[in-house]
């Protein structure tokens, strides 16, 4: 299943979870949504999902103001392949 994290502002209750979940879940190719009302995230994923763009345009006109959020930063390839100390490219 893919994934697609989004920032949203504006949501203050279990009614603005419901409604996010109510206008994500009709778009085609969506299986889940789920919201972390704390982190003002959401996390929309299915098999054949909206682009992000889509997904946030949906949330602005529901009156939720979206953005695809940041991707986490990655590990360099050193790191992630064990390389320590002066070979490493981080240093």
């Amino acid at each position: 299943m893919n994934a697609i994290d989004l920032d949203v502002s504006g949501m203050r209750c279990g009614s603005c979870i419901a409604h996010v979940k109510k206008v994500l879940g009709a778009l085609g190719g969506v299986a889940t949504v789920d919201v972390d009302l704390a982190a003002g995230r959401v996390r929309v994923g299915g098999e054949h999902l909206p682009d992000s763009a889509s997904l946030a345009n949906a949330l602005n006109a529901a009156g939720y103001p979206a953005a695809a959020s940041d991707p986490a930063p990655q590990q360099c390839a050193d790191v992630e392949n064990g390389v320590r100390g002066a070979g490493c490219c981080c240093g």
